[in-house]
């Protein structure tokens, strides 16, 4: 019985403590209500900033390659659309950068024909005419160590414009 009366004097001796903390507090915050606000300091006066007048608004465009700054000032004028009615042909099924070229032949015609190898490891042959890649590659001459073509591509501006492209013999790998 004794330890339970020690024990609640010492709980009624720490909470009457916590009186003497809670009044202090209350009373530091009417002091702190009772200054007067201190003053604001006013914004600062900004200088306005001279205009400036942007002179080589005709000149190429420095976010931009220069091989593709020209191309499109060139092809601006163009209007050109794929034709999305024609159907695919086989080889416009993969990436034109994952097709090789891996040599060519020449027909009796003097045609020139050149073999590609797909992804697949398959050899297919393509002549001038043919569509290659994804954007609508039309291949436009054939050489024996180069093949020349012209995608359509969009421009950024819901139109088309058209990109030559080439796919060069690759020789053997050691």
């Amino acid at each position: 019985m004794n330890n339970k009366i020690l024990w609640l004097g010492l709980v009624i001796l720490g909470l009457s403590g916590c009186d003497s903390r809670i009044d202090a507090i209350h009373q530091e915050m009417a002091t702190i209500r009772n200054q007067p606000p201190l003053p604001i300091e006013p914004a600062p006066v900004f200088m306005p900033v001279p205009s400036f007048q942007y002179s080589a608004s005709q000149l190429r465009n420095p976010f931009l390659p220069s091989s593709l700054a020209a191309e499109l000032k060139i092809m601006s004028g163009k209007r050109v659309y794929p034709n999305l009615a024609r159907p695919k042909q086989p080889l416009e099924s993969y990436a034109l950068e994952s097709l090789t070229m891996k040599g060519s032949m020449r027909k009796i015609n003097a045609q020139i024909m050149a073999l590609i190898q797909t992804p697949d490891n398959e050899i297919e042959r393509v002549q001038v005419g043919n569509y290659i890649g994804l954007n609508y590659g039309r291949i436009i001459r054939i050489t024996p160590t180069q093949i020349d073509l012209m995608e359509i591509v969009p421009d950024g501006h819901d139109g088309y414009i058209e990109r030559p492209r080439s796919l060069v013999l690759i020789g053997p790998k050691p």
